[in-house]
């Protein structure tokens, strides 16, 4: 068998390291030297390439893709820069009618509430609402893709307006319904005020840490100490290359992905066998379910369109974090090619999660009790209204989970009078349009090598007859899933279905392919029509798996640029190829996601929600690879050590 490459030293992990400030300045400086970046430039995405497959990762070509906007409205630019070879290495013009726009810039927030503050149309719609325009605030919004012809080509971005009474009010409590503007922010232009008449804007206020809406804070709650006096139990070389029980993995960072783990390995006697090669959340969509004229275009990519690692929260000890805490800080480029640290951007400790295995056996005497615990690589980011976490969890058994967690404020509209079948009320005369919240994540699979395949695996009735007179036995189908075409699924509840990824040049001690299962949560997927503009631009989103051949330039589900893209792009167009996937060297793409309708409870600061998945060991190992986890060092009884008696820590 092939084995993928494991790095496990500072030295060959130097491919993989995070990307540093000096190599941000060397990029800045070869654009400018060879007349790529000038004054009338933006940078809209810098991040560095992975080492293309096959080559030896240490000595690696450090490459930067850089997506270039020309604020004069210039075609943009698509560069892969070499600050190894200190050269530009290619350098493609686009032209956004076809490919779409390049990610929302920062700056361009501004530009549509100063724009919108002096046009006549808008400034009509306020004044016939008794609005004051310096009291009202704009929410700038991607744009889709839809029936405006003349939007095709130009940079777009879409205006909700919200009233802010005072610096510290939260605008969201007040949507100024029945109002949308369109700009374009090349040309500086207000091309469309859509207004569909007054509407009452809700005037009850949701500033969540008011004392009219906390009342006295609880005074029941007593100190949870976490501490772990010899320190943590894992080790970080190199910058980002973390070794923590059996496991190894070089944490990466993105601008537009946020945390990536590459070389994810579990040491397994003498061996460090591979399971993921790099794992990222590659897209995030919000598609809203409203269809009102206002927001009936609300379709957002958090990933493709805005970029969540740049808004990437620097995370405080006690607050984001807690315990013993070792923190990585990500540096990315600013908009003019500066590098910018994100202190603190990326969180990592471990947790007690309670019990890893435990029986209490009546014959042998023996009681036996392990707790387990988890390694938690996590980041948060600020999109607009809405937090998100991202936590990586790696455990004692092998086992590998994502969760993402929302929190934040809902994106607010006014409650229609008569009520709504697409919006909740939270509040008299306020609303939210309900919404969901799709991600992909993008595991590029490598268990035991390159050479894996995919088993769709359904649990299966058997129905009473000869061979089963009791009704009482089950059994399970397995389906390899041997092309591209047919490696387009749908989760399904009643079937059991998880996928199987294994490698079939690899075996256990039973003579079984070795692989790990993925455990859907059976959520619902993109409930936009099939016919809809969103549906074509996150076709991804239909589906809850698909998979591709591994190829370099396929990095993305929706594909490179998704602002204004008009869909097609990303994952259709990677499987429409139809490649042999059985026994190949693979990626695996899942789509999990929230469907909030929301509730009185969400308003006004919405708990955390929270949705995932698992990657469980299906006969990687040969036996229970945790027979070797001690006793918990805390323990207060002997018993936990597996000796006899009753009792155990719990």
């Amino acid at each position: 068998m092939t084995l993928a490459p494991t790095h496990t030293a500072p030295d060959s992990a130097s491919a993989y390291r995070l990307t540093s400030g000096d190599e941000i300045s060397q990029v800045k400086a070869i654009l400018q030297s060879e007349g790529h970046l000038g004054p009338q430039h933006r940078i809209a995405y810098l991040g560095q390439l992975d080492p293309s497959r096959g080559t030896d990762p240490a000595p690696a070509d450090r490459r930067f893709r850089v997506f270039i906007h020309d604020v004069s409205g210039a075609a943009p630019r698509d560069v892969v820069v070499s600050t190894t070879r200190q050269e530009v290495l290619s350098a493609v013009e686009l032209d956004t009618a076809v490919t779409g726009e390049l990610p929302v810039l920062e700056e361009e927030f501004e530009v549509v509430e100063a724009l919108l503050a002096t046009d006549e149309r808008w400034l009509t719609a306020l004044a016939d609402r008794g609005l004051d325009v310096q009291k009202v605030r704009v929410a700038p919004l991607s744009a889709g893709v839809f029936e405006y012809a003349e939007e095709k080509g130009r940079r777009i971005l879409r205006g909700l307006a919200f009233v802010q009474e005072f610096p510290e009010d939260s605008a969201w409590a007040h949507p100024v319904d029945g109002l949308v503007a369109y700009v374009d922010v090349v040309s500086k232009e207000v091309t469309q005020v859509v207004d569909l008449g007054v509407m009452p804007v809700p005037a009850e206020h949701g500033n969540y840490t008011d004392p009219e809406l906390t009342g006295p804070l609880r005074t029941t709650q007593k100190p949870i100490s976490i501490t772990q006096p010899e320190g943590p139990s894992f080790t970080v070389t190199g910058g980002n290359h973390v070794e923590w029980e059996k496991w190894s993995v070089d944490v990466g960072f993105d601008v537009r992905e946020g945390v990536i783990l590459h070389n994810l390995a579990f040491r397994d006697g003498d061996r460090n066998r591979p399971i993921i090669n790099r794992a990222s959340i590659a897209e995030m969509v919000v598609p809203y379910g409203d269809p009102s004229p206002v927001r009936s275009w609300q379709n957002y990519f958090d990933t493709g369109e805005y970029l969540v690692g740049q808004y990437a929260n620097s995370l405080e000890l006690g607050c984001d974090c807690l315990g013993e805490i070792t923190y990585l800080s990500p540096v990315i480029s600013d908009a003019f090619g500066n590098p910018r640290e994100i202190r603190n951007g990326i969180c990592m400790h471990e947790e007690d999660w309670s019990i890893l295995a435990k029986h209490s056996d009546l014959w042998s005497g023996v009681t036996y009790t392990r707790r387990n615990r988890r390694l938690v690589i996590s980041f948060f980011t600020t999109i607009g209204n809405y937090d998100y976490g991202f936590y990586w969890y790696l455990y004692l058994d092998g086992t590998i989970e994502f969760e993402a967690k929302a929190t934040g404020v809902v994106f607010t509209s006014a409650f229609p009078e008569g009520g709504s079948d697409n919006i909740s009320q939270l509040a008299p005369g306020l609303g939210a349009p309900f919404h969901q919240h799709l991600f992909s994540a993008r595991l590029d699979m490598a268990i035991d090598g390159f050479t894996n395949r995919v088993e769709e695996e359904d649990v299966v009735r058997q129905a009473m007859g000869p061979g089963n007179e009791r009704g009482n036995a089950f059994s399970r189908k397995r389906t390899v899933l041997a092309r591209e075409s047919e490696a387009v699924r749908e989760a399904d509840a009643r079937a059991g279905r998880t996928w199987i990824i294994s490698n079939p040049e690899s075996r256990n001690r039973l003579g079984e392919p070795v692989g790990y299962k993925l455990h859907p949560q059976n959520q619902p997927t993109l409930l936009a029509d099939p016919d809809s503009s969103i549906a074509r631009r996150a076709a991804f989103a239909t589906k809850d798996l698909w998979v591709t051949r591994y190829e370099d330039g396929e990095r993305y589900p929706t594909g490179d640029f998704v602002n204004q893209h008009a869909g097609g792009a990303g994952l259709p167009a990677y499987v429409a190829q139809d490649r042999d996937i059985d026994g190949q060297d693979i990626v695996v793409w899942h789509t999990f996601g929230l469907t909030h309708f929301p509730r009185v409870e969400d308003w006004p600061i919405m708990p955390v929600d929270t949705v995932g998945f698992k990657l469980r060991p299906e006969g990687f190992f040969d036996r229970s690879p945790v027979l070797d986890v001690p006793a918990n060092p805390n323990r207060q009884a002997a018993s936990c050590h597996g000796e006899g008696g009753s009792g155990g820590c719990h």
